[in-house]
């Protein structure tokens, strides 16, 4: 039987108990992949990170309930609090290595952590059947990224009363949507939804920054930017647009440690 380290952490978080969650599991090696997907399934939790030390770098690989996701922000910004503030990890720089998305660079700024990122740039498109309809609110214009759609509407208070049917969003062959507008008291706000991966709303998601931040960029002409996810736990972001890259930014509680044996 294997003992495993495992850290909660709230990522993105102004405070205990908001933030997006996520589980962080240590490696000496890699599991097999569907021991690691049961392990996720029963933290239950939108994402779990596991990482393994190499030469240079750790190897990071995310895990939702149901299913192995190229990208999470959360999870990174997770992974790093676990490392340097519970594992002593004293480099100024951590790199992350992943499968399908090249290195993730995290830096510490103050109790900032600083996730450096490859930019998703999004292009207008139709909107996919069934999208409109499984929306409670129209958008006023959609685009789509390398896996998830941009729907952005009027006002801060349409990103709030949106009610989305998720039954009818699950058909539609995305990632996720991401739904924005300009906010009242920061630069932009947003939801995000990803029923296909049994997780109806999610918190607040790192990955979905890659696309909205060179998108408000170019659209208010600012290059660094504060942005709130609006889910009910809430979160709060800081973002640079860098053209091919992007930085975001946040904070990270520690929730609780434990072991996992299997």
């Amino acid at each position: 039987m294997k003992k495993l380290s495992l850290y909660q952490i709230d990522a993105f978080a102004e405070q205990a108990f908001t933030g997006n969650p996520a589980a962080v599991v240590l490696l000496k090696e890699w599991l097999p992949d569907a021991l690691m997907q049961q392990i996720a399934m029963e933290n239950n939790l939108s994402e779990t990170a596991f990482i393994v030390p190499m030469e240079d770098h750790f190897g990071i690989r995310f895990f939702t309930p149901v299913a192995e996701v190229a990208l999470c922000g959360h999870a990174t910004l997770a992974s790093s609090y676990a490392l340097f503030q519970l594992e002593g990890y004293q480099e100024k720089l951590l790199v992350f290595r992943t499968t399908h998305r090249g290195d993730l660079l995290i830096s510490r700024k103050d109790d900032l952590y600083l996730l450096d990122f490859p930019a998703d740039h999004v292009q207008s498109c139709d909107a996919p059947e069934g999208l409109i309809e499984a929306m409670s609110i129209a958008p006023i214009e959609i685009y789509s990224g390398t896996t998830d759609y941009l729907l952005v509407y009027p006002s801060e208070q349409d990103i709030l009363k949106l009610s989305p049917n998720f039954e009818r969003l699950k058909k539609v062959d995305a990632r996720g949507i991401i739904v924005t507008a300009q906010g009242d008291s920061c630069d932009f706000v947003s939801r995000f939804f990803a029923p296909r991966l049994e997780i109806n709303e999610d918190p607040v998601t790192g990955s979905a920054h890659t696309c909205l931040i060179p998108f408000w960029s170019q659209r208010i002409g600012k290059k660094e930017m504060k942005a709130r996810q609006l889910s009910k736990r809430g979160g709060s972001l800081y973002c640079e647009n860098r053209d091919t890259r992007v930085i975001i930014g946040g904070k990270a509680f520690h929730y609780l440690t434990g072991t996992i044996f299997v």
